[in-house]
């Protein structure tokens, strides 16, 4: 079945609802300028309101590896997502200082994306239309890509079942398309949920 991440949480109240949704990933914004941003001492808090089994994902844009690799080890967060431009060598780099999994995001705008994203180092990839625009992509790009990985951009409780139809990716990201007047809306958050376990059940 197709796994769910629930991004950029900043409330107690968001935390809440995901515990009770139990998405198998949610997700804390480390970009500064971000409307979503949240501070490392704020995610520490969330996180201890978490339920076990939720992965907390910590989402950066070219933050220098021992940062990230630090909030790894004190398990603040369980996995990184990349958005900036991070290279192979950040990679690497990164991967001497944390064994914990790696996502790395790219923005699909070309075949040169996918093949690019089809060859990363990461553990798995997350493709979006762009850094929070909440805007859908050209899905009929990705229909070749042959790796796991996490789909973004635009997503929402009446487009994710044709998404699932359509690409049937390793897991749906979604942000903006489960928020009302840029919060988490506890009804729209269950809807989406909802939305794709029914579809992996059909």
């Amino acid at each position: 079945m197709t796994k769910i991440k629930l991004c950029g949480l900043f409330r107690p109240c968001d935390i809440e609802t995901v515990n009770l949704l139990k998405p198998e990933y949610i997700g804390f914004v480390f970009v500064p300028g971000s409307k979503r941003y949240i501070s490392f001492q704020r995610a520490a808090e969330l996180k201890s309101l978490l339920a076990p089994g939720i992965k907390a994902v910590g989402v950066f844009t070219d933050e220098a590896p021992e940062t990230v690799a630090e909030l790894l080890k004190d398990q603040i967060i369980d996995m990184a997502q990349l958005h900036g431009n991070e290279s192979g060598t950040y990679l690497n780099q990164l991967r001497s200082l944390t064994e914990k999994p790696l996502i790395k995001a790219f923005r699909i705008r070309s075949c040169l994306d996918i093949r690019a994203a089809s060859v990363c180092d990461a553990d798995y990839v997350l493709l979006d239309s762009g850094a929070g625009t909440g805007t859908v992509f050209n899905w009929d790009l990705i229909k070749k890509l042959h790796r796991p990985y996490f789909l973004a951009g635009g997503l929402s409780p009446e487009n994710v079942s044709s998404a699932l139809k359509t690409l049937h990716p390793y897991a749906v990201d979604v942000s903006s398309g489960v928020e009302t007047d840029g919060q988490k809306d506890r009804i729209k958050m269950t809807a989406f949920v909802q939305a794709v376990r029914k579809e992996g059940r059909s």
